[in-house]
């Protein structure tokens, strides 16, 4: 195997999100599959004698690369410690709204913010939390958001129907009159 076919079959493995056919690599390098099989068969050992931090493995009708099992223990503390990144308020707040009013265009959620969310409804796309759902039959045709798959499976939530009812959200007028006092100047 030369250095660029290696070079090229380690970044096609490490794109992969799932196993590859040696056929399929075999296509894109312009290759036999019976040579690619070779060379991933070759990688595999050379990987598993310089005892790496990954294998390579044939599963499921194709190649992949896994952590090395000897890992596990500080992948897990890895994985537990990890601390994702946290939403803004903004993002919470038209998260939020889609989430109880969807579908919604970007126009509606400026009009019920009073500001722009351009921005923040990009960073909800890109981090699948909404989805663009349809087109608005309205003038313009706006498209039309709605919460993800995703935001559904990261709240354990089956659907939004499953969300709590805006109303347990909403004070009393008790505790919005305590409130009121609190913040009134001389209180």
């Amino acid at each position: 195997m030369t250095v660029p076919e290696r070079k090229v079959l380690e970044a096609i493995l490490l794109l992969a999100d799932e196993p590859l056919p040696a056929g399929h690599i075999g296509e894109v390098l312009e290759t036999p599959r019976v040579e690619v099989e070779a060379s991933l068969r070759e990688l595999a050992r050379l990987y598993a004698e310089e005892d790496r931090g990954f294998v390579l493995r044939e599963v499921a009708g194709g190649w992949r690369f896994y952590s090395h099992p000897d890992c596990a223990p500080w992948l897990e503390r890895f994985v537990r410690e990890r601390k994702s990144a946290r939403l803004s308020g903004a993002a919470l707040e038209v998260l939020s709204i889609v989430a109880y009013r969807a579908p919604i265009s970007r126009a509606q959620i400026a009009e019920i913010r009073g500001i722009d969310s351009d921005g923040v409804v990009r960073t909800l796309l890109q981090r699948d939390l909404i989805t663009e759902s349809s087109r608005d039959s309205g003038p313009g045709a706006p498209l039309m958001l709605t919460v993800s798959r995703g935001f559904l499976e990261r709240m354990g939530l089956r659907s939004t129907g499953d969300l709590p009812a805006l109303a347990t959200f909403i004070p009393d007028s008790e505790a919005v009159e305590e409130m009121e006092s609190k913040l009134s100047p001389g209180a």
